[in-house]
């Protein structure tokens, strides 16, 4: 790895970027994952954000092509399961990437090392949670004309909403929730975003946009966003009380 680095100095980034979007592995000018890695943990040196934003577009490319695709079948995992392993893999090392551009993440190491094997590893550990989160799940109802849950079993969970109650109409308040709606990961920002804005999290009619078709996920998919988004917000603001 290092060999090929060294090989990279003389080179300009366009020649870089072309090396790091050859998808096939035997191809001579195919860029290990590794090197990729490295270059984009080096860019918090020299403070390129442009740099960064092509070769983070470049490495995360690569993570998802790792992982199952919800649409494929492997004969005993649900697209459920597929789906989440691959939310769950990408928010996990996207939080890693995240914390390396202001520190060290000893982490990402290993992947600058054997690429491979650390998403394995990786994907393992979310497959788990996964089917944990499936079996977890699976007998909760939801209405086939809106996708949402039943509201019976959605009170008896009591669950936080902050785009709820009188609380929600007082300005302050809601400035502050929009600061932690942006900090949240896109796919939850955005389900947030769109519940704000009164749209259905499903619906039967297709003339009916809604926040399923938007993200073109699975009603359940855009249930777990919600709950996920609404409870790291419940913690946020409860911070912001506490200081």
């Amino acid at each position: 790895m290092e060999a090929r680095l060294h090989a990279l100095d003389g080179l300009s980034r366009d020649e870089i970027l072309a090396l790091c979007d050859e998808r096939e592995g035997s191809n001579p000018n195919f860029l290990p994952s590794e090197c990729l890695v490295h270059l984009v943990r080096a860019c918090r040196r020299d403070n390129s954000e442009r740099w960064f934003e092509r070769l983070y577009k470049s490495l995360i490319a690569r993570v998802l092509r790792a992982l199952p695709r919800s649409e494929s079948s492997d004969g005993g995992t649900s697209s459920y399961t597929r789906e989440s392993i691959r939310d769950k893999v990408c928010a996990r090392f996207v939080e890693m990437l995240a914390a390396d551009r202001t520190t060290y993440e000893e982490r990402l190491d290993f992947f600058e090392v054997r690429f491979d094997m650390a998403m394995k590893r990786l994907r393992m550990d979310a497959q788990k949670q996964a089917w944990r989160d499936e079996n977890r799940n699976q007998s909760i109802e939801y209405d086939e004309e809106s996708g949402e849950m039943d509201p019976v079993v959605e009170a008896a969970a009591g669950s936080y909403n902050p785009l709820a109650g009188e609380i929600f109409r007082n300005e302050a308040f809601r400035l502050r929730l929009d600061a932690a709606i942006e900090a949240l990961p896109i796919e939850q920002s955005r389900t947030v975003r769109m519940l704000m804005l009164d749209y259905q999290i499903h619906s039967e009619d297709p003339t009916v946009n809604t926040i399923c078709k938007v993200l073109a996920k699975t009603p359940k998919t855009i249930w777990n966003y919600r709950q996920r988004a609404f409870e790291a917000l419940r913690k946020t603001l409860a911070d912001g009380d506490a200081e």
